[in-house]
């Protein structure tokens, strides 16, 4: 009988290892592929750095593990790719004044979108990750259909980054860790005498090589650094910023305000108005909105739901979940009515709902000036 075929996107992790070795220990015809990633040149021009996604060391190590299980390994060159969509998309949104997460597009358009169609091209039927989610079939509803649910280890669940999935992708998606505690997807690592057992996670963005993301805009986009006004609620200038992108919304620190200005109490970023290139800045009673918008509204269903829908959000990846109403809009997009306001609703961060475990789907928060 032929055994089912999934390519596994390794990285050199702990994540993706025990992914791979527990679809190999489970009977599937496994393929490891890694993605080589775009990162930019040092500044003299002598050498290239590496993405932290697939330094020589990350290869390396990857490709014992695959030989470790007796798989096939592939690395595979999509700098370009991911440059385009991803770098540059980051850029842009930054110059337009939004906060972006450039995991979404990386997830949509590289990793269930790129490598996805290399997996099916290498007649793969499924492609793994180690992401800590879950997917499910759902043959009672009507229609039938895939279920994108979070990680069994809440601590480390990823299905907040994975919101952008659908049915198509969801099909042919995979997540053998997502059933599994970081502690116990390390212990299974030593169980399959893994190297990665001890592996630290990296948490910063994988292309920011030279320093913070503030000199690499100054480096690939200079002219974000635009300096302007900063407004109070008034409209009354009290300070001058350094350029929109190098601020966030209920940022207090590194506000340049006039040292005469008349304020009695700390004063934090409200919004930001690329229009003016002005920063808006209030007190904290100011700061915080009960709504979100929403203006393109992805459903992992593939449809909105018909009324107003009773759930829960998170505005950032490691924001808490808050409830409120999820409200679709006949042109696509949504509005997601807390019922609290809530302090950092930042444009270009996404909102994603769920119903209890259940992603129901998601989208990129617009300015409220809308």
């Amino acid at each position: 009988m032929k055994r089912t075929r999934v390519v596994v996107a390794m990285s050199g992790g702990v994540d993706s290892s025990v992914a791979a070795a527990l679809l190999v220990q489970q009977g599937y015809e496994v393929i490891g592929i890694m993605l080589r990633l775009w990162a930019e040149e040092s500044p003299n021009g002598a050498s290239t750095n590496t993405n932290r996604c697939c330094t020589p060391e990350a290869v390396a190590d990857a490709r014992a593990i695959a030989e470790m299980l007796g798989i096939p390994f592939y690395d595979i060159h999509a700098e370009q790719v991911f440059k385009t969509r991803v770098v540059d998309s980051w850029i842009a949104a930054y110059a337009n004044a939004t906060t972006p997460n450039p995991c979404f597009t990386c997830n949509r358009s590289v990793r269930f979108g790129f490598l996805l169609q290399k997996a099916r091209a290498l007649g793969a039927d499924f492609l793994a990750t180690g992401h800590y989610a879950r997917v499910v079939y759902d043959a009672q509803s009507t229609p039938p259909r895939y279920r994108l649910l979070k990680g069994r280890d809440l601590r480390k669940d990823q299905s907040y980054v994975l919101h952008v999935l659908g049915q198509r992708e969801l099909a042919h998606a995979m997540f053998p860790v997502g059933e599994y505690t970081k502690e116990e997807v390390r212990q299974l690592a030593r169980q399959f005498g893994l190297p990665t057992a001890e592996r630290p996670e990296s948490q910063d963005l994988c292309f920011l090589t030279q320093g913070d993301y503030r000199s690499f805009l100054l480096r690939h986009a200079p002219e974000v650094a635009r300096p302007g006004p900063i407004l109070n609620t008034r409209g009354e200038v009290i300070g001058q910023h350094e350029g929109l992108p190098f601020y966030t919304i209920g940022q207090r620190k590194g506000l340049h305000i006039h040292p005469r200005t008349a304020h009695t109490e700390p004063l934090y970023v409200l919004r930001l108005d690329p229009e003016r290139n002005a920063l808006i800045v209030g007190t904290a009673q100011e700061l915080g909105r009960q709504t979100a918008f929403v203006p393109h509204m992805h459903y992992v269903s593939g449809a909105p739901p018909a009324e107003p829908l009773r759930c829960t959000a998170k505005i950032r990846y490691r924001a808490p979940e808050v409830p409120g109403w999820l409200k679709p809009l006949p042109d696509g997009g949504a509005i997601f009515e807390f019922d609290q306001p809530q302090r950092d609703i930042t444009p270009g961060q996404g909102l994603v709902c769920y119903l209890g475990d259940e992603v129901i789907g998601g989208g990129v928060i617009g300015r409220e000036d809308r």
